[in-house]
């Protein structure tokens, strides 16, 4: 097989929306890990200075993408679930957002920037980019990964021949990287999804999904995983942007994570909330529709310290997580 090559076998996730801060960025470069900036819901000019930030560090990075989705949502289904939540979400004092039907989270934009200033590494989300956007970023010395949740997405992927795919399962915090936003992702355990790509691509895995301590690593690493991704073991460390709404979620002794689709309209893993149980069963799979219009929701949430309408991203390792420096984290992974 083929080889990464990475300094450290322990990878920072990218966790788009604030907790990957430029200084959590440092921090894990610093340490000798590769670390990602989260390019997803930041404009390409707002991307050109994230990465300027993180060339004024130490160590490799790379830049997150999240694939558009070529599909169009269903327009009238978006529109009723809208009208669902307007009631609760008004009572709180919050809005409800405008209907956003297409949204490429400036995709084109972001892939000329990076063909035009490229970064050490790029990998790929909710999806597989076309050959041309392949050679383009190739051709620019970028490396690329791509994000995988079963083996039939990950032999798709290798007929990319990207230098490494991030085999993510069902235990991983946020959004699952599915091809196909309509499909409920399997629940494979992440040690026997790494070992049944593996064996199917024969291309370096990269495991994804609920590691929280060395036994968990130790035991994806046997399977045949050359490296580790984690997110939610990050999300309280000191230099991650975690608002304090979601810590205190991470740190409450009731605390239990599901999948659910409720806030943004694509399967995420997250704390349980009574807004969560409440919409689960109708709200429809149109990403990233349903974001744009509970983002004022979640806003609110956030600022009014909110927990039950605000999305609490994490996985199921999130006990495992430490109000410690990042590199302390990063160093009792290590296996």
């Amino acid at each position: 097989m083929r080889s990464l090559n990475l300094d450290s076998p322990i990878v920072a996730a990218p966790m788009a929306g604030g907790p990957t801060t430029p200084q959590l960025l440092h921090a894990v470069t610093a340490a000798g890990s590769l670390g990602f900036v989260p390019a997803g819901y930041r404009t390409a000019a707002q991307l050109s200075d994230d990465i300027a930030d993180a060339r004024s560090g130490s160590g490799q990075f790379g830049v997150n993408l999240f694939v558009p989705d070529p599909n169009p949502v269903d327009i009238a289904a978006v529109r009723r679930y809208r009208d669902l939540i307007a009631a609760e979400v008004e009572a709180l004092g919050a809005e409800v957002g405008p209907i956003v039907p297409e949204d490429d989270d400036d995709w084109d934009a972001k892939v000329d920037l990076l063909a035009r200033d490229p970064v050490p590494w790029v990998s790929f989300t909710f999806g597989l980019p076309d050959t041309t956007v392949v050679s383009r970023l190739r051709a620019a010395g970028s490396r690329l990964l791509m994000t995988v949740t079963n083996v039939d997405e990950a032999r798709a992927a290798a007929n990319l021949d990207p230098d490494g795919l991030v085999v993510q399962s069902a235990d991983a915090g946020g959004h699952r990287g599915t091809f196909d936003q309509h499909r409920n992702p399997g629940t494979e355990n992440l040690v026997s999804l790494v070992r049944a790509i593996v064996a199917a691509t024969r291309i370096p895995a990269i495991a994804a999904g609920g590691l929280a301590d060395q036994d968990s690593v130790r035991a994806v690493m046997d399977a045949g995983a050359e490296a580790v991704a984690i997110g939610t073991a990050l999300l309280l460390a000191d230099e991650a942007g975690t608002r304090s709404t979601h810590r205190a979620a991470l740190t409450d002794p009731t605390a239990t994570t599901t999948t659910m689709r409720a806030y943004t309209g694509r399967v995420a893993r997250g704390v349980r909330t009574a807004f969560s149980d409440r919409y689960e069963p109708h709200v429809p799979a149109a990403y990233p529709a349903v974001h744009h219009f509970t983002s004022p929701m979640r806003r609110w949430a956030a600022q009014n310290d909110d927990p039950a309408h605000l999305h609490l991203w994490a996985g199921t390792g999130f006990r495992g997580a430490q109000e410690v420096p990042a590199s302390r984290v990063l160093a009792a992974l290590q296996p």
